[in-house]
């Protein structure tokens, strides 16, 4: 029955995927032509060629229209893969669909955090560009963000309100320990220690990067951040990071190793699980546990409390 459901929900996923690429019917071929112009002009980063097209209302209409080889895209598309800044802003003022999507169904902003242009990812971030991708795609801005370790982008996706704990998205039926692989993880095994402490100041859960109980339940032993990055030598730095933001240092399965580094991180766990923490630290974890998720760290900026507190807050030191 589970199956079933899942199933259905895909092949509806892909129906819809496929019907944004079918041509609207006011479009014929005569008209390929004002669209292939509009791509032209993105592609040569000709800003001002542009302006002039869209000015005219037979090119205007065709401002959201999917053409090109390979994967089918809108303009905007083009300029976010590009990182055409100039063309982006260009298209977004003529009334542009911020959040058009593409055959993969990945939005310009998806296109833009892949290609790492970060003028491009604030822009239409600014637009109003859903942080967290399209609901049809099964990765998002932050996952790609968090994997490749651009601390620049993801702290842009994070301030406007993106998903922390994000996951990839697999059918239900399809659960496994890969699903629960979200930003916090993939940052750690890709050594990305920057990315990996924004992430825990905006709010990820130090102890799963899946916070579905349900999907949690599927799996026989689901591995805490902390085992993943014992089990990846991630070192000490990792290790006090999650333990400063209150990872339940009493869930892991600890196996000793004959590397140096990680039996300093194992012994750092240990001494940790014998010495309880301050009331300082543990007051710190409340507060920080009441305050929303999203946008947390503005959070902070609005408490009406001494800088020296509210930086303690941010472990800010």
């Amino acid at each position: 029955m589970v199956l079933g459901k899942a199933i259905n929900m895909s092949l509806m996923d892909i129906s819809k995927i496929f019907s944004m690429l079918q041509p609207k019917e006011e479009e014929d071929e005569e008209d390929t032509g004002e669209s292939r112009l509009l791509n032209e002009a993105v592609s040569n980063d000709d800003a001002v060629l542009l302006a002039e097209l869209l000015s005219q209302e037979r090119y205007r209409k065709f401002i959201n229209s999917r053409t090109g080889w390979g994967i089918p895209g809108t303009p905007l598309r083009t300029a976010a893969a590009q990182g055409n800044l100039r063309c982006l802003e260009v298209l977004l003022a003529h009334g542009a669909e911020v959040d058009s999507l593409d055959v993969k169904a990945q939005t310009p902003l998806f296109t833009a955090v892949s290609g790492k242009h970060v003028d491009c990812v604030v822009a239409l971030l600014k637009a109003g560009a859903d942080p967290n991708g399209s609901v049809y795609n099964n990765c998002s801005p932050v996952l790609t963000a968090a994997r490749e370790g651009d601390m620049d982008i993801l702290r842009e996706l994070l301030q406007h309100g993106a998903e922390v704990n994000v996951r990839p998205k697999v059918p239900e039926w399809a659960t496994n320990a890969t699903a629960c692989r979200g930003p916090l993880y993939l940052s750690a095994v890709y050594g990305h220690l920057d990315c990996f402490k924004l992430l825990l100041l905006h709010g990820s859960d130090p102890n799963y990067n899946c916070i579905e109980v349900k999907m949690l339940a599927r799996i026989k032993q689901p591995k805490t951040v902390l085992e993943m990055c014992l089990r990846y030598g991630c070192g000490m730095e990792y290790i006090q990071l999650l333990i400063d933001f209150g990872a339940n240092v009493y869930l892991p399965t600890l196996i000793i190793d004959k590397t140096t580094k990680q039996n300093e991180a194992v012994l750092l766990l240990l001494k940790e699980r014998v010495c309880p923490k301050s009331l300082m630290s543990q007051t710190r974890l409340a507060i920080r546990s009441y305050l929303r998720t999203a946008n947390k760290m503005r959070c902070f900026d609005l408490l009406d409390i001494p800088p020296i507190l509210r930086n303690y807050l941010k472990h800010i030191t």
